[in-house]
């Protein structure tokens, strides 16, 4: 039996999860042939069972992925404003928008909901907490109502995660997100302290 290097695990993990993403992306989870797969990444399945330990484990492994690619981008907006509240603001309404991109429409707003529940909790618990620390700032410089971050973020964490599966649900895509972040603006609004 050949061992095979880290370096060469490494490459073969990253290969199935790109030829994933790909497949995912173009045909859905339920339309992705395992075989198929991995015939494309030039792979065998036994190294998407070594891997990701199944179909699953390959979807959550991608949904991750995807998950933080998304947050550096958010983080990106966040950390680039020179307001701290339009830079949270304008994250907010970044996340709404994600939702038309295909890629995370497919594979995370329907397929992952469908398949594992939705992000991983661990996902779902470090997008609250960097929302609790953003929320926490503005707090603090007296921009937002004085209030716990925690639940704020949390209140605001599931308002826009169920928003973009709304908004990724539908045939009218464009015109659900126009309304959600409408309705974005107007919650967002009543976290500003008066005056």
């Amino acid at each position: 039996m050949v061992r095979r290097t880290r370096a060469e695990m490494e490459e073969t993990r990253a290969a199935l999860l790109a030829m994933a993403r790909k497949v995912f992306r173009e045909h859905g989870y339920a339309e992705t042939s395992m075989d198929d797969l991995t015939a494309q990444a030039g792979l065998t399945r036994g190294a998407l069972y070594y891997h990701f330990g199944d179909k699953k484990g390959l979807l959550a492994a991608v949904v991750d992925q995807i998950d933080d690619e998304m947050d550096q981008r958010l983080q990106t907006i966040s950390d680039n404003a020179e307001d701290p509240w339009d830079g949270f603001c304008n994250r907010c309404r970044a996340y709404l928008e994600m939702a038309l991109e295909p890629e995370f429409q497919r594979i995370v707003l329907r397929d992952a909901k469908a398949v594992l529940g939705g992000s991983s909790p661990e996902s779902q618990r470090y997008c609250v907490q960097s929302m609790q620390r953003l929320i926490g700032n503005l707090i603090d410089q007296g921009v937002v109502e004085d209030a716990d971050p925690q639940a704020l973020a949390s209140l605001i964490y599931g308002s826009l995660a169920e928003a973009a599966f709304w908004i990724a649900d539908g045939e009218e895509s464009d015109n659900r997100l126009t309304q959600g972040i409408t309705a974005l603006n107007l919650l967002l609004r009543g976290l500003r302290r008066a005056g």
